[in-house]
């Protein structure tokens, strides 16, 4: 694997910090900022809408630039994102500095999953997505509880400094270790032609609907170990390490089989997704079951990932920039679907295990659009040339 994964790695590291460090910060933000935490909460929901609708949009903006001057140009904005996040006077600079970060983070996150995979030979693409993608795990377990640390120790603009400075190291990795000769977009019109195909729809839907149930279990962790299982609450991050760490092991594994065959992989980890989903439920009233089962269900969670991400690039050939960005609003999608359905649940009052069952149909959705594209895959070469362009050599 080239060293320019490792620059890409560092990129996704910071964008994943920052993604989700403010959850641990908000007392010290609404304090400083004179607001209630649900108002400093809307810093973490903005930045998920940032996400979404940015990814598209910034990578249609920049569709005939050089891949590498884009992703030069979205890291020099990601830095000077979190430069007015970290020097914001007030409640509304800090919310614009984090819906510009946004912006930086879904069209990086895009673009490099295609730079990545342009960086190794066919039969490695998996893999290189999954390095570049385990940046963003290694967030979850290291930069977020040590930007939260870091936050509550030496106050939330510290946590914002020592981001800015990843986004340095990352930027200065990326100008010096990406090849200038990575391909440019192909222009915008070309890269729109890709979303003709019925395909792209369906490799986005089943990233959206595959998922949500991550986040449909994550998001309630917490009150299902505490008022189901009977942990402590100082149990809780020991119990949400083990689970980071399973996805920090997860992203090479799904990788690696995902080169191997591409939708016999999506199959099996969706369908143990939904198995480990559905046996949560009992699993929550034994302490170390809960614990081995939530170990799993992360190690399933990350595997996933580079499979989804492939399957797109698969299915835009020839035109991958806009629909790699659009698949990475589609995880976000995801990532407001599933909470916001298993807060429904217990909303409800059908209790905490009841966003496990959530994520269980969830699950069963994804696989559904997953077997009914791999489906459309047999019944012909047509169904995979809807863009306008020959796909891959190699079918998966």
């Amino acid at each position: 694997m080239p060293l320019a994964l490792l620059a890409l790695a560092a990129g996704a590291f910071g964008i994943g910090t920052t993604e989700f460090v403010i959850a641990g910060l908000l007392p010290e933000l609404a304090a400083d900022f004179g607001t209630s935490i649900p108002v400093a909460g809307l810093l973490v929901s903005g930045y998920a809408f940032g996400v979404v609708v940015g990814a598209p949009l910034v990578t249609a903006a920049g569709a005939r630039l050089p891949r590498k001057t884009m992703l030069v140009g979205l890291m020099a904005l990601f830095v000077a994102a979190h430069l007015l996040s970290a020097l914001a006077p007030s409640y509304g600079a800090l919310m614009t500095g984090r819906i510009v970060a946004s912006f930086a983070h879904g069209a990086y996150i895009g673009l490099g999953a295609v730079v990545a995979a342009d960086l190794v030979r066919p039969e490695k693409r998996a893999g290189a997505i999954a390095l570049m993608f385990m940046g963003l795990s290694l967030a979850n377990v290291l930069g977020v509880p040590l930007g939260t640390f870091i936050g509550q120790e030496f106050g939330w603009r510290a946590t914002f400094w020592v981001v800015t400075v990843v986004g340095v190291v990352a930027l200065t990795g990326i100008a010096a270790l990406v090849p200038g000769g990575a391909r440019p977009s192909t222009g915008l019109r070309h890269e729109l032609a890709a979303f003709r195909s019925r395909q792209v729809w369906l490799a986005l839907a089943m990233t959206a609907l595959g998922w949500a149930p991550v986040l449909a279990v994550i998001t309630y962790v917490a009150p299902l170990l505490t008022e189901v299982t009977g942990y402590s609450g100082g149990a809780v991050p020991f119990v949400m390490a083990l689970l980071g760490a399973g996805m920090l092991a997860g992203g090479p594994i799904g990788g690696r089989y995902a080169d191997r065959a591409l939708m016999p992989s999506v199959y099996a980890l969706l369908g143990a997704i939904i198995v480990v989903a559905a046996v949560l439920p009992a699993a929550a009233h034994h302490k170390v079951a809960v614990v081995v089962a939530l170990t799993v269900f992360g190690v399933l969670a990350s595997a996933v990932i580079p499979a989804l991400q492939t399957r797109v690039l698969d299915k835009a050939p020839g035109a991958q920039a806009l629909a790699s960005a659009a698949n990475v609003a589609a995880f976000n999608l995801g990532n407001a679907v599933g909470p916001f359905l298993g807060g429904l649940a217990i909303s409800a009052g059908l209790g905490f295990t009841s966003p496990l069952w959530v994520a269980a149909l969830l699950g069963i959705s994804g696989l559904a659009v997953a077997l009914l594209s791999g489906a459309l895959d047999r019944s012909g070469p047509a169904a995979t040339r809807e863009a306008g362009t020959e796909a891959p050599a190699t079918v998966r």
